[in-house]
C-alpha cells in the first residue's frame, strides 16, 4: 500500500513538473512574439494556446514528453527564426488539432476567422506528403505547392514543422531517421534556401549530415570545437584595423566572426578531395552595417573600399548581390582578401535590413506585411504556379521541372530594350525566348547574343544582351528538351508536343478504325490492353499516334488478337511479388535485415552504385526485379530512393564479416617520383595483406593520380590502409571513390 502511495506522489510530482515546464515554454513564446503583438493578440494566442493543450492533453510524443511541446516549439521557431506574427503563431499552436484531435476546421474558423482556418487546412492537406508510391507523393507535394500561392506561411510553417522534427529526430528508429532526413535533403532544406531561410536550410544540412554520416558530422564538429579559441584570436586580430578605421568615418556597424556550416565544410572536402585542416575559408567575416535605406549601397561599398584598403582582395572572388539581389532577396557584397597571416579570409557587407531578410527570410516581408518593393518572390511564386497549372503535366515530371529551377543558380541577362531578366545558370536562348512569351519561344529559330547571330541552344552569360529571332514557320521540337534549362521552357514544350501528337493521334485512330471494319470486328469486344502490351506501347494515345507516325504495321493485327497473350498477368504477379516481398521483410527480425548472417532468408546484393563495404551505415532497398539491394546511407541515390519510395527501405545491419572481402576503389595523389608505384603497392600487399584488382597511374607536370580497385574486409580495414598509404612520402591525399562510374 506504501509503495503504491509513493507511486502516486511521484506520478503527481511528475504532472506538476510537466505543468511549469509547459508554463515556462508558454512564456518564452509570448518573449519571442513580442516585436509584432498588437492590441487583442496575447489573448488570441492565449486562447490558441488552451485549446490546443487542452485538445492534445492526452497524447505523447516518442521521447515520452507531452505532445504539446511540439507546436509551443513550432510556433517559436515561426516568431523567433523566421519572425512571422500572431495569425501564424495561432496556426502552429493549432496546426496538429485537425488532424489528430476531435477539433473540425468549422470549429476553428469560428474562433479565430477564415485565415487562420485556411492555412491549418493548408497545413493539414499537406501532413502525409511523402506516403506510398513516388507518383502520389509527388502529385501531393504540388498540392502543398499550390497552397503557397494561397498564402506561403502554409509552406512556412511546414519548415518550422520539419526543422523541430529533425530537430527531436534522435529518438526515431533508424529506418525513420533515414526516410525524415531524405525527405528533408530532398524538399525542405532547398525550399527553404529557395525562400531565402538560409539560416535554418544550413541548420537542415547538418541535421542531415548528422544522420546520414554520423562518423563525418563528429569528426568536423570535434576539429572545429578544437580550433575555436584560434580562430577567436585570429578574427580579432584581422578586425582591429578595421574597427579603427570605422570609427575615425563615422560608420556605425557590427563586425561578426561566422564559421561554416559542417554541411557545406564537408562539401568543399569532398569536391577538392583535401582533409579538414587543408580547408582555407572555414570562416567569413560578416560586417553589417546600420544606415538608412537610401545610403545602403554607396555605404555597402564604402566598407568595401576601406576592407580593401587593409587587404588584398582576389579579384575574382567579388560577387555583388547589392546591385542585383538574387531571385530570392538575397543582397550582400562578397569578397575574399588576403589576411596578413596569409590565410584567404571571405567578408560578406551588408545592411541591418539585409541581414534580417537573409536571416529570417525574404518571404517573412511577403505580402502580408504591405511590402511594395519586394516583387522577386511575387514573381517566383508566379512562375511556381504557372508550371503547377499545366494540365497535362505529370507529377513527376513536374517535379523533376520544380527542383531544377529550386537548385539553380542565376544569371542576369538584358532585353534589347535593357529589361533585366533573371535565369538560372546554364540557361539557354531559347529559356530565354519562352521567358519573354511563350508564343516567342515556340517560333524561335535563333537568337543575337551581344549582337553575334548564335543557335537557339547557345548558353548565355551574366550581363548579355539578347535579341530572339522567330519564324511563323517554326514548331517546338523534341530535342529541344535535351538543352533547356528552365521549367517554364520545359513545361511549354511538351505542352505543345502534346497537342501535335494529339493531332497526328486522330490520324492514327482512323486507320486503326477502318483496318478493325477491313476485319469485321468491334472495337468494344476487343482486349486493348493485350494489343498496348504486344506493340509494347503505354497508352491508346501512343498507339494511334505511332500508327500516323508508321511506326507499328497493322498486318499482325488479327494475329494478336486470336493469340493468347499471358504477359499482363505475368506482371501483375511480379507486382504482387514485391509487395509479398516488402511484407515478408517488414515483418522480419523487427523490420532489420542482417547482412552476412547465412541463416537470414532473404537474398540481397551490393548496389554497384556506392559498393558499400562492412562497417558502412547502410539501408536495404526492395526492388521489383532485383530482390533487395544493399546502399550506403550517402550514396548518391539514396536521397531519391528514401523519399520517393520509403515503404520499400528496410533497415540493414552489418555481422562480422571478417572472412569476407569488398571491392572497394581509391584515389591516391601526390608528386610524382621514382618508385612510388613499388612503394604504394608494398603498403597494400605486405602491411595489409589485401589483393589489389587494377590499379592505374598517371602522372602530369610532376603530379601523379592513381585508382587503385581492392579488396577490404570492411571500413575500418580500409581506414588503417589510407591512413598508411597517406603516410608515405610524395602522397599528398588517399581518398574513397564515392561511385562505381
Amino acid at each position: 500500500m506504501a509503495a503504491e502511495k509513493k507511486i502516486a506522489e511521484v506520478k503527481v510530482l511528475d504532472k506538476e513538473a510537466e505543468k511549469k515546464e509547459i508554463l515556462k515554454r508558454y512564456r518564452s513564446l509570448l518573449r519571442a512574439c513580442k516585436p509584432t503583438l498588437e492590441k487583442g493578440d496575447k489573448e488570441l494566442i492565449r486562447r490558441a494556446f488552451d485549446i490546443a493543450l487542452e485538445a492534445h492533453s492526452n497524447m505523447r510524443r516518442r521521447s515520452g514528453e507531452p505532445y504539446i511541446y511540439h507546436p509551443i516549439a513550432v510556433a517559436q521557431i515561426a516568431a523567433e527564426e523566421i519572425g512571422l506574427g500572431t495569425t501564424s503563431i495561432i496556426c502552429a499552436l493549432l496546426h496538429d488539432t485537425v488532424e489528430d484531435t476531435e477539433i473540425t476546421l468549422e470549429q476553428i474558423e469560428d474562433e479565430f476567422g477564415p485565415k487562420v482556418s485556411q492555412i491549418i487546412d493548408g497545413l493539414t492537406k499537406i501532413s502525409g506528403v511523402f506516403d506510398q508510391s513516388s507518383s502520389l507523393q509527388a502529385e501531393n507535394f504540388r498540392k502543398m505547392l499550390l497552397t503557397l500561392s494561397d498564402d506561403v506561411r502554409v509552406i512556412l510553417l511546414k519548415l518550422a514543422d520539419r526543422l523541430h522534427n529533425m530537430r527531436t529526430l534522435n529518438v526515431m528508429p533508424r529506418d525513420k531517421q533515414l526516410k525524415i532526413t531524405s525527405e528533408t535533403a530532398y524538399l525542405y532544406a532547398p525550399l527553404a534556401h529557395r525562400l531565402g531561410l538560409y539560416a535554418i536550410k544550413t541548420e537542415l544540412d547538418d541535421l542531415v549530415l548528422k544522420y546520414t554520416e554520423p562518423d563525418v558530422y563528429n569528426m568536423i564538429r570535434s576539429k572545429l570545437s578544437e580550433s575555436r579559441k584560434e580562430r577567436e584570436k585570429f578574427i580579432t586580430v584581422f578586425n582591429e584595423p578595421l574597427n579603427k578605421a570605422f570609427s575615425i568615418q563615422d560608420i556605425n556597424c557590427t563586425i561578426k566572426g561566422r564559421t561554416k556550416s559542417i554541411h557545406s565544410i564537408w562539401n568543399k572536402m569532398k569536391k577538392q578531395g583535401v582533409p579538414f585542416e587543408e580547408i582555407y575559408d572555414i570562416f567569413a567575416i560578416r560586417i553589417i552595417i546600420d544606415t538608412p535605406f537610401e545610403k545602403e549601397k554607396a555605404d555597402c561599398w564604402k566598407v568595401y573600399s576601406i576592407v580593401t584598403d587593409f587587404y588584398v582582395p582576389n579579384p575574382d572572388r567579388l560577387r555583388d548581390w547589392v546591385s542585383t539581389p538574387k531571385g530570392n532577396g538575397y543582397e550582400s557584397l562578397h569578397t575574399t582578401v588576403m589576411s596578413s597571416k596569409g590565410k584567404w579570409v571571405e567578408v560578406q557587407i551588408r545592411t541591418e535590413r539585409m541581414d534580417e531578410i537573409a536571416e529570417k527570410g525574404y518571404a517573412a516581408h511577403w505580402k502580408y506585411k504591405e511590402s511594395s518593393s519586394e516583387g522577386a518572390l511575387d514573381e517566383w511564386i508566379g512562375k511556381v504556379r504557372e508550371i503547377l497549372e499545366n494540365p497535362d503535366s505529370n507529377a513527376l515530371d513536374f517535379m523533376d521541372d520544380f527542383k531544377l529551377n529550386l537548385f539553380s543558380d542565376e544569371i542576369f541577362v538584358f532585353t534589347p530594350n535593357g529589361d533585366l531578366k533573371k535565369l538560372p545558370l546554364h540557361a539557354t536562348a531559347l529559356d530565354f525566348a519562352f521567358e519573354i512569351h511563350s508564343d516567342v519561344g515556340a517560333k524561335c529559330i535563333g537568337a543575337k547574343v551581344n549582337n553575334k547571330l548564335v543557335p537557339i541552344s547557345h548558353e548565355m552569360a551574366s550581363g548579355d544582351q539578347v535579341e530572339i529571332l522567330t519564324s511563323n514557320k517554326q514548331n517546338p521540337k523534341e530535342d529541344w528538351l535535351s538543352f533547356v534549362k528552365t521549367a517554364k521552357a520545359k513545361s511549354k514544350i511538351k505542352s505543345a508536343l502534346r497537342e501535335e501528337k494529339k493531332k497526328l493521334a486522330e490520324d492514327g485512330k482512323e486507320i486503326f478504325d477502318r483496318k478493325l471494319r477491313q476485319l469485321k470486328l468491334n472495337i468494344k469486344n476487343l482486349n486493348i490492353n493485350n494489343i498496348l502490351l504486344y506493340y509494347k506501347v503505354p497508352s491508346l494515345l501512343d498507339f494511334h499516334f505511332k500508327i500516323a507516325k508508321g511506326a507499328i504495321d497493322l498486318k499482325e493485327l488479327q494475329k494478336v488478337i486470336d493469340e493468347k497473350l499471358t504477359r499482363q498477368t505475368t506482371e501483375r504477379k511480379s507486382d504482387e511479388s514485391v509487395h509479398k516481398l516488402i511484407k515478408d521483410v517488414k515483418g522480419s527480425k523487427g523490420s532489420t535485415l542482417v547482412i552476412g548472417d547465412n541463416e537470414d532468408k532473404f537474398e540481397y546484393t551490393l548496389a554497384p552504385c556506392c559498393n558499400p563495404i562492412a562497417g558502412d551505415h547502410v539501408f536495404g532497398f526492395i526492388t521489383i526485379n532485383d530482390g533487395i539491394k544493399i546502399h550506403r546511407t550517402n550514396c548518391p541515390n539514396a536521397v531519391q530512393l528514401m523519399s520517393n519510395y520509403g515503404y520499400r527501405i528496410v533497415k540493414a545491419r552489418w555481422t562480422d564479416q571478417s572472412e569476407l572481402a569488398f571491392l572497394v576503389g581509391i584515389k591516391v595523389t601526390g608528386i610524382d617520383d621514382v618508385g612510388v608505384v613499388n612503394k604504394i603497392t608494398k603498403v597494400i600487399s605486405s602491411g595489409f595483406k589485401v589483393n589489389i584488382r587494377s590499379i592505374s597511374i598517371e602522372s602530369e607536370d610532376g603530379i601523379f593520380e592513381g585508382i587503385i580497385m581492392l579488396y577490404v574486409h570492411d571500413r575500418d580495414h580500409l581506414k588503417k590502409l589510407s591512413e598508411k598509404l597517406a603516410a608515405v612520402t610524395g602522397i599528398i591525399s588517399v581518398t574513397r571513390i564515392e561511385t562505381d562510374d
